[in-house]
């Protein structure tokens, strides 16, 4: 089969978008969108969020050609799938008649934003377009798009958790050493998500902001895939409880570390068995074989309050290494670090950086460790992507814009129309939707095509590097608020909202 998994390409999809072509009026062509509908976690203070990840769907499953055996295989599967086992609609003839005409590539046109661009809710992030006899497709591949929203989720909690600790470091951390931002979140979440896959591709996305990472499936992907060798992720060596507990005391164990990767940066877990005496016993008695090797202990609690947790570990190392003031009048610890890696949230993190700073330690002192938060703890409607139909140009020509307004929940109202996206510079810059139809010749649309009934030729997607710096730029450029939608679109959409609206009170929507 050409699909992944040894998967027939047009089972790649829910079941009902197979139905849906004999089910759509005739038409010469219909547009859809995606959008995210609200903000992460429905922030309405900043509304940021991050558009990541379109590149792996385009590349892994909607550039992949489909072949006759991939119909074949498919209509002996939908032959059975129907109520009772019986034969299931799909429209292999369509099928059939693209791998024909397009050489096997799907049949619609793709348009997006930027890999790493930073949106609002309701910018249209990505426009597809199916012409002719394919209009009725132009829903099929929802269920791969839409899946975005997994990497643009994990890209946009790690920039709003380095939107906080830097924060941090602005109140208490000297210029020349906010070079290490980068390392204040690490990822711990490859053992917390359910495939290779899903790490590789979270993983990713929690590169874009930071350089810390133990999921080695991201940060090879991101180094030889995304960024032609050039190195992104690191991580330091670091003990486990299982290492810990091999040996007859944690003395030993820390002193093994120490003789094998003290001249650098380690960390060592200490509460196998005591955290509070380990931090009181153990730390002085390896002390000096530690200081003889120069090196940077970080240390590790992993369990407990996290809070205490952190700060009796500051107390300790200090108490054992000592530590410098700051310019900003905060403590520095001398040559050793605690890192928390247990129960780290959004909420925890804050906690844990408001109680480093009242107890007078610089945030340069802790690092996080994030894992199923970070990579699990989330799910489409985190921040509400969702990819709608817009506008269909009917076969008598008449072009109609459309959107959807469930009573009772406004907050699922999407747009009507066909789509620009501009930057607005009375906003900083800032992506708006317009129609396409307002905009003038020459403008810049953020909207390029990246898929044209196959891969579009001369197009290159951005390396890694470049993605980074996208996202750089624009976080720290665009306000936490903006307009996403235009004017006219507002006014367009009211329009169009009044007229069906007046179609639902009359009863005509309902063909009575």
């Amino acid at each position: 089969m050409s699909g992944p998994f040894g998967l027939p390409l047009p089972l790649l999809t829910d079941s009902y978008k197979a139905s849906h072509y004999a089910l759509y009026p005739a038409a010469q062509e219909a547009v859809a969108y995606v959008e995210f509908r609200h903000g992460f976690d429905k922030d309405d203070g900043d509304q940021r969020m991050v558009f990541y990840g379109l590149r792996y769907v385009i590349e892994e499953y909607v550039s992949r050609q489909w072949r006759e055996q991939d119909v074949e295989q498919a209509a002996a599967f939908f032959s059975t799938h129907n109520a009772g086992h019986t034969a299931y609609p799909f429209p292999k003839a369509l099928f059939q008649r693209f791998i024909r005409e397009h050489n096997g590539y799907f049949p619609v046109r793709i348009e997006a934003l930027a890999e790493g661009s930073v949106v609002y809710p309701h910018t249209p992030v990505a426009q597809i377009t199916a012409r002719g006899e394919y209009a009725p497709l132009v829903t099929y591949l929802e269920t791969v798009l839409l899946m975005v929203w997994y990497p643009s989720t994990v890209a946009t909690r790690s920039r709003r958790a380095w939107t906080a600790i830097r924060a941090a470091y602005e109140q208490s951390v000297e210029e020349g050493a906010r070079w290490t931002l980068g390392s204040r979140l690490h990822d711990f979440g490859f053992r917390a998500c359910t495939c290779v896959e899903q790490s590789m591709l979270g993983g990713a996305a929690h590169l874009l902001t930071f350089d810390g990472t133990d999921t080695l499936s991201a940060a090879f992907h991101v180094q030889y895939r995304l960024n032609g060798g050039r190195a992104v992720g690191t991580s330091i060596p670091a003990t486990e409880h299982s290492v810990m507990t091999s040996f007859r005391s944690e003395r030993e164990a820390v002193l093994k570390m120490i003789d094998a990767y003290g001249d650098g940066v380690y960390a060592c877990v200490m509460d196998s068995y005591d955290y509070a005496r380990a931090l009181a016993e153990v730390l002085p008695a390896v002390a000096e074989r530690k200081l003889a090797r120069g090196g940077v202990l970080v240390v590790r609690p992993d369990s407990g309050d996290q809070v205490e947790a952190v700060l009796a570990g500051l107390r300790a190392i200090e108490q054992v290494f000592g530590s410098t003031t700051n310019a900003k009048g905060f403590r520095v610890v001398t040559g050793a670090g605690v890192i928390q890696g247990d129960g780290v949230t959004p909420a925890t993190l804050a906690r844990i950086l408001d109680a480093v700073h009242r107890a007078g330690f610089s945030a340069e002192c802790v690092a996080f460790g994030m894992g199923g938060d970070l990579l699990q703890k989330i799910n489409r409607d985190t921040m509400s992507a969702a990819l709608k139909l817009s506008s269909v140009t009917y076969a008598d020509g008449e072009t109609r814009d459309m959107m959807k307004f469930p009573k009772g929940e406004a907050a699922k109202v999407s747009l009507p129309g066909r789509f620009a996206v501009l930057e607005d510079p009375a906003q900083a810059g800032a992506p708006v939707a317009h129609r396409s139809c307002d905009v003038p010749p020459g403008a810049a649309n953020l909207l390029q095509v990246v898929y044209d009934c196959g891969p579009v030729a001369g197009h290159v997607w951005d390396d890694f590097d470049a993605v980074r710096a996208r996202l750089a730029v624009q976080w720290a450029r665009l306000p936490p608020r903006a307009a996403a939608v235009s004017g006219a679109l507002l006014a367009h959409q009211a329009a169009i909202h009044d007229q069906q609206l007046e179609y639902v009170r009359a009863g005509t929507a309902f063909g009575v």
